[in-house]
């Protein structure tokens, strides 16, 4: 459920007119909905009532500030993946003892900042991690805490370019080889370990590959156990998906996953650590975008839009789906009419839907790509010298710009001349 409804043939966000914003902000925009931020964290909160847990939001998802401090208020944690995440979540408020750090590729001077600052844990991806944490603690006078992340060689059904638990993949430690690389990292002196890390991929739509690869966690934390390694946390990392496409049936709900987690893991008697990104920020946004022209090709119609593949890149590389919708409802009883909605980009990549129905549309009309608050705004970019986009937050009948267009002399005033030119 969101909170970007119609009433009276407009279209809202929470109580405000979609319309209205736009006027105000301009074309291309994302919208955030407070109300659904909120609810979504809380479904997952409720979710694992009776275990002792942590929901840390992956903010990769969408890390702007007033996202941030929206969870953050609610007692969220946050799971960052690079050095510049970790400033965003301080930054918001968020203490160092509700920040997890995961990512292959973490740096020496990343890992310093942030056992300066203040980490709940490292999510270890490989052996050589966990020497140069071990190196940069030691050299600190600090003890990190760690969990390893391991790759249970589980099929996530789930995109390719998004699959992180199959053992192709770059992350994580083999399962097979947890108990060596376990006993490796007891006998460094700059660590401590205190549980384990699996995240398998992003978008499933299933409870079983979870599953699987829970109980594979579970059988390995009773040999750790049995190994002598204190294991009191299990990050489970996020994954679950959200309805793209309002026809198809909807993915499990965070109360089925809820259940499945306590069956599978509630005898454990440890600490619950999800990470989920996309089920609470995804369908707690839209990119609203003006359609420039309607433009009839030899065998088909095209709606060219001035959102473009720079600001909502999902359809391009994962050839993602997103609902399109107008910001007005047109009068019933009006025949759809089938467009291939493309952006000004440069690119023929630069096309959201093919043959996609809608009802009939004009240049001026305002439309709305719903479930693009996550990997929307983050992703974006300013290739073809197109500024970024603004995003909005709205609460009840209030919105606020949470990040303003750039104007092109900002962006050009980035660039810094040689002085041979």
């Amino acid at each position: 459920m969101d909170h970007f409804l119609y009433r009276d043939g407009a279209l809202f966000a929470e109580d405000v007119p979609v319309a209205e914003i736009a006027a105000a902000v301009g074309t291309p925009f994302y919208c955030y909905s407070t109300a659904t931020l909120e609810r979504h964290f809380r479904l997952f909160d409720e979710a694992l009532e009776g275990v002792d847990h942590l929901v840390c939001y992956a903010m990769k998802a969408a890390s702007n500030q007033a996202i941030l401090k929206t969870l953050a208020a609610l007692g969220a944690g946050m799971d960052v993946v690079s050095g510049g995440e970790y400033a965003r979540a301080i930054a918001a408020g968020v203490p160092g003892d509700r920040i997890v750090f995961s990512g292959v590729g973490k740096t020496c001077e990343e890992i310093a900042t942030v056992l300066a600052g203040g980490i709940r844990q490292f999510n270890v991806e490989s052996e050589p991690e966990m020497e140069a944490i071990n190196a940069v603690a030691l050299e600190m006078g600090v003890v990190a805490p760690i969990t390893v992340r391991v790759n249970p060689d589980v099929d996530a059904k789930t995109h390719a370019k998004i699959a992180t638990g199959k053992s192709e993949n770059k992350f994580g430690i083999p399962i097979s080889r947890a108990r060596e690389v376990y006993a490796h990292a007891a006998s460094l002196k700059g660590l401590k370990v205190v549980g384990i890390d699996v995240h398998i991929g992003s978008q499933l739509t299933q409870l079983e590959p979870f599953e699987l690869a829970y109980r594979k966690v579970a059988e390995l934390t009773e040999q750790l156990r049995s190994d002598g390694h204190e294991i009191i946390r299990l990050d489970l990392g996020g994954g679950l998906g959200i309805p793209y496409e309002r026809s198809n049936s909807a993915p499990p709900l965070p109360m089925e996953y809820g259940a499945m987690v306590k069956r599978v893991l509630g005898h454990l008697d440890v600490e619950i650590e999800i990470e989920p990104g996309r089920l609470i920020a995804g369908n707690a946004g839209i990119m609203v975008s003006r359609v420039i022209y309607v433009k009839s090709g030899e065998d088909r119609e095209f709606l060219i839009v001035d959102g473009a593949m720079n600001d909502l890149i999902r359809p391009a590389m994962y050839e993602a789906h997103h609902d399109i919708v107008p910001v007005i409802e047109a009068e019933p009883g009006l025949e759809p009419v089938r467009y291939d909605i493309v952006g000004p980009v440069c690119e023929s990549g630069d096309t959201f839907a093919k043959g996609r129905a809608m009802t009939p549309l004009a240049a001026g009309d305002l439309i709305a790509f719903r479930s693009a608050g996550a990997y929307g705004a983050v992703m974006a970019s300013e290739y073809n010298s197109r500024p970024l986009i603004p995003e909005v937050l709205v609460k009840g009948d209030q919105f606020a710009v949470i990040r303003r267009r750039p104007t092109y002399e900002e962006m050009i005033n980035r660039d810094s001349i040689p002085t041979w030119l």
